[in-house]
């Protein structure tokens, strides 16, 4: 697991404290890409916390980026989140 992706799970796990919480570094499908110059990288996160029961899509990615927010400005230039709630997974 790359430093990064280390910080970003650390991040939202001390929020989250999410049951499942997978990070995958899609950097290496966007190189090239004008945004990915700065060195930030690209992100897909699945995440299951029971902060999210109850709330909607927007709300569920503002709790993520809040948890993130200082990677946001150094660390991730694009995050992808599959956020969902304990009574949303398959048993």
């Amino acid at each position: 697991m790359s430093t990064r992706v280390e910080r970003i799970q650390q991040s939202l796990e001390a929020v989250l404290q999410p049951t499942l919480c997978e990070i995958k570094d899609d950097s290496a499908a966007h190189k090239g890409h004008a945004g990915a110059a700065s060195g930030a990288g690209h992100f897909s996160v699945t995440i299951i916390s029971e902060k999210f029961e109850g709330l909607n899509r927007i709300s569920r990615h503002r709790l993520v980026y809040d948890a993130v927010g200082d990677l946001m400005h150094t660390e991730i230039h694009a995050l992808v989140i599959q956020a969902l709630s304990p009574s949303e997974t398959p048993n």
